[in-house]
């Protein structure tokens, strides 16, 4: 009898790991959906100066603490992608400012920004141009 309720109570632990992982997969999903929306509107903001430039945020991901942002950016064209890429990381403490402002009320602390460039299209097209061979 004792084994038994040793293994429910077990079981029991192990559901309630299982919600809370669940619970904060959640939030990070949801923190990821709203730091996206924010840093595109930011990245529009700041490209519209720049005729024939657009950066696209296309996944944004967040550490399980909160802390690190990773948003992979899509920029075309592709050609100014380092050019681009390399501005925004030489403003990327402007850039998490602009965000603390618009996201304040929702989080209490502003992750730190990693970006990376999103080469899936360009692999797409060279992909597209093999098979046309």
């Amino acid at each position: 009898m004792g084994v038994f309720l040793a293994f429910c109570s077990l079981n029991s632990n192990f559901a309630l790991t299982k919600k809370e992982k669940t619970m904060q997969e959640t939030r990070q999903n949801k923190i990821a959906r709203l730091l996206q929306k924010e840093l595109s509107v930011i990245f529009q903001e700041q490209t519209r100066g720049m005729h024939g430039v657009m950066v696209s945020v296309t996944r944004v991901r967040v550490s399980p603490d909160l802390s690190v942002c990773t948003a992979h950016l899509s920029i075309f064209p592709s050609e100014r992608g380092e050019e681009i890429m390399a501005n925004i990381n030489k403003n990327d403490k402007q850039i998490r400012y602009e965000l603390g402002t618009r996201v304040r009320h929702q989080l209490r602390i502003i992750p730190e920004l990693r970006f990376f460039i999103d080469d899936s299209l360009d692999y797409i097209d060279h992909i597209d141009e093999l098979l046309k061979k």
